[in-house]
């Protein structure tokens, strides 16, 4: 009687170690990949991308990078968005970031802002959620109008562990202005005496990483100068990095500095959001 039990003890072992080693299998990924997810936000439906690193496996936790395109990859074809920036230095060296990555993309005539800053966010939940995100490792990143966007998605300080803008904009140059009206909240910071001082007030110490281009002809360096020295004014946990001789396409001298993937995945935030 002990001696079927034991048989059937083991049995149940061997079956339960079976179990895990087809889950593993199952969910690791031997090659990294761009992934096609939608989001509903007021019932339309946004597609987004989701980049997971080579040897994915859904066995441990993973930081979450969330990074939001400039204005020549706006549109619907959920294509365009993975042509600049992070999501194409991945393309060709899927080993530097080891971390799964959301990539929204912004509507034509539509900024990062109100319901583009929504349905991001909805993405990022999301993918958090599908793909075991580490929820004290998520991560923002922008380029040109995505650069921006991170900046004012920045304000929600206790949902990221850092923050890397990219030739952002902060203030809106008199002849570029909002192609919509933007919500309270940013219209409320951006019309302040000081935008910058208000904006460095709201990100606090979230751990900041800026990058630009000294002679960059659309957004001027001195966004992210001001936007730096406003961070350490209140004692911000702020770092600048800027390229002499480098116009506007700032951001593949930004996502191949060798320190920053480690700088960014080490970073974790004290809240949990």
């Amino acid at each position: 009687m002990q001696n079927a039990k034991f048989k059937m003890q083991k049995k149940a072992l061997l079956n339960f170690a079976f179990c895990i080693l087809n889950f593993a299998f199952a969910t690791c990924t031997p090659q990294s990949r761009f992934l096609e997810r939608k989001v509903i936000v007021d019932g339309r439906v946004y597609r987004y991308r989701v980049w997971l690193p080579p040897r994915y496996t859904k066995l441990r936790r993973w930081p979450v990078i969330l990074f939001l395109h400039g204005s020549g990859e706006r549109g619907d074809d959920n294509l365009r968005s993975l042509t600049m920036g992070l999501p194409a230095l991945l393309a060709h060296d899927p080993s530097r970031y080891r971390a799964v990555v959301v990539i929204p993309q912004c509507a034509l005539n539509r900024e990062w802002y109100g319901e583009m800053e929504t349905q991001a966010l909805a993405a990022l939940d999301a993918s958090v959620k599908e793909f075991r995100g580490d929820r004290r490792r998520i991560y923002l990143t922008g380029i040109s109008m995505g650069g921006a966007g991170a900046w004012y998605f920045a304000r929600h300080r206790g949902r990221w562990a850092a923050v890397v803008p990219v030739c952002g904009e902060v203030v809106r140059q008199k002849d570029d202005p909002f192609p919509l009206d933007p919500p309270p909240e940013i219209a409320q910071l951006l019309g302040t005496r000081d935008p910058y001082d208000a904006l460095a007030r709201a990100i606090g110490k979230t751990p900041v990483w800026i990058f630009h281009g000294a002679d960059d002809p659309v957004i001027p360096a001195d966004q992210s100068r001001r936007m730096f020295i406003a961070l350490r004014a209140h004692h911000g946990n702020a770092r600048y990095t800027e390229y002499p001789g480098v116009g506007h396409d700032a951001w593949d001298r930004a996502y191949g500095e060798r320190e920053l993937p480690r700088w960014l995945l080490t970073q974790r935030s004290v809240m949990r959001n």
